[in-house]
């Protein structure tokens, strides 16, 4: 049996729902997706606004190419022999200026000519009475003066080249203005010798190794082996016959010729600040300088623009610095590379920064140093910097044998930092 007053209290326990609640309930839902929006925005804003603090150039401004430098042989002043009585000071640096060597059939013929007016005198002395032996003899020793003083070594007109002074670097890197673990570039030279190896980490794909060493020749610095390495991949090798004149590839069968003066990706950099180091002045706004360039399975020549001198920002400060421009390769072509060079590191990268077709940005910025290296060029004890390409550094030791590194550098699917 129903009760009414329970009938009634069923009811009442049953109402529709209320309005002014459920409309309070979307305009906070709605307020909170604004917020989200907003918090968004900003976030993007400050990531836009970290990238600008790195000075990126501008894009649109492309000087007027005035001057197209190709590859040619170095500037070399004859080594003069110091008397046997006098000692060379031990305090004054060798200066690693290097020029171009006179060809070896070129040497051959001047000493045998030499040595036949060295041969004709001596017949001639043997000919003469012994009352003019005297004068033959001092005639032979002037004719035989003669002939060494001209086989001596001449200057060559070439290149101006001084090699920057050897130091571990270390670079703040950055992914699409996201900033990373520091990189370095570890640099060595001897003035017969250098090596280099630079180490760029990437988030999700692990740390890039790029490594090149190899002897300096009457055309600059002469790779003689380039490794790369991806991550936990296999090394892609690429080796300089200089003996062939042969490019050979691990990556591929194919093997290309050997022109004077090929570099590897990065030794080019290293090629580039050597050149303006040695001639500052001679790489103004538009002079444009051509290298011919190896990949791990290619080769090309590579166009490089300077654009000018440049002022940056990094972890130590603001730099003055020159410059670079990698120009379009060919129709297309929108990978894009830029150098800054600062006279202050002794020409030394500062900032290098490789743009994709895409837009994706990979950047090192210079940090400081790993392992200070106070030669000509840096900065000297009482804070100036010292960029005359005469006071070039003193001779670096020899290096020991590195210790094996593993050399990589990403493929163009993923996270690439390939020229």
């Amino acid at each position: 049996m129903a009760f009414p007053f329970a009938a009634r209290s069923a009811e009442a326990t049953v109402t529709p729902p209320d309005e002014p609640r459920a409309r309070s309930r979307m305009w906070r839902w709605i307020v909170v997706l604004l917020v989200v929006g907003v918090l968004h925005w900003i976030a993007a804003q400050w990531v836009e606004r970290h990238r600008a603090t790195l000075n990126p150039s501008d894009d649109e401004h492309v000087p007027v190419q005035v001057a197209l430098l190709k590859p040619e042989r170095i500037e070399r002043n004859p080594a003069a022999v110091p008397p046997a009585t006098r000692k060379p000071a031990a305090s004054k640096p060798r200066e690693h200026v290097l020029t171009a060597m006179q060809s070896a059939e070129r040497a051959a013929m001047q000493a045998a000519s030499a040595a036949s007016d060295a041969a004709a005198s001596a017949a001639a002395a043997n000919a003469m009475p012994a009352s003019s032996a005297s004068s033959a003899s001092s005639a032979s020793g002037a004719s035989a003066s003669a002939s060494a003083n001209a086989t001596a070594p001449q200057p060559v007109p070439g290149a101006k080249f001084s090699v920057p002074p050897s130091g571990d670097l270390q670079y703040d890197t950055f992914y699409n203005g996201v900033r990373n673990q520091p990189g370095t570039i570890h640099w060595t030279s001897s003035g017969e010798r250098y090596e280099m190896v630079v180490s760029v980490p990437l988030p999700f794909v692990g740390t890039f190794v790029y490594s090149s060493h190899g002897r300096i020749d009457a055309f600059g610095l002469a790779p003689e082996q380039y490794v790369e390495k991806r991550g936990h991949r296999a090394e892609d090798i690429s080796i300089f016959n200089r003996a062939d004149r042969k490019i050979a590839f691990t990556r591929t069968p194919a093997t290309l010729p050997l022109p004077d003066g090929a570099q590897d990706r990065f030794s080019m950099v290293m090629q580039l600040a050597s050149l303006v180091r040695g001639d500052p002045t001679a790489y103004k706004p538009g002079v444009t300088r051509q290298f011919f360039v190896v990949d791990s399975d290619s080769g090309e020549n590579w166009p490089v623009e300077t654009i000018g001198d440049e002022t940056i920002r990094t972890a130590q400060g603001y730099l003055e610095t020159r410059h670079f421009k990698r120009l379009p390769r060919r129709e297309g072509d929108q990978r894009r590379i830029d150098v800054w060079l600062a006279p202050s590191l002794g020409w030394l990268p500062a900032r290098i920064v490789q743009t994709e077709p895409n837009g994706t940005q990979f950047e090192l910025v210079w940090r400081g140093k790993l392992n200070a290296d106070n030669g000509a060029g840096t900065d000297s004890p009482d804070g100036s910097a010292n960029t005359s390409p005469s006071a070039a550094p003193a001779a670096a030791p020899e290096p020991a044998p590195p210790s094996p590194v593993d050399s990589t550098a990403p493929d163009d699917t993923s996270g690439n930092i390939k020229p």
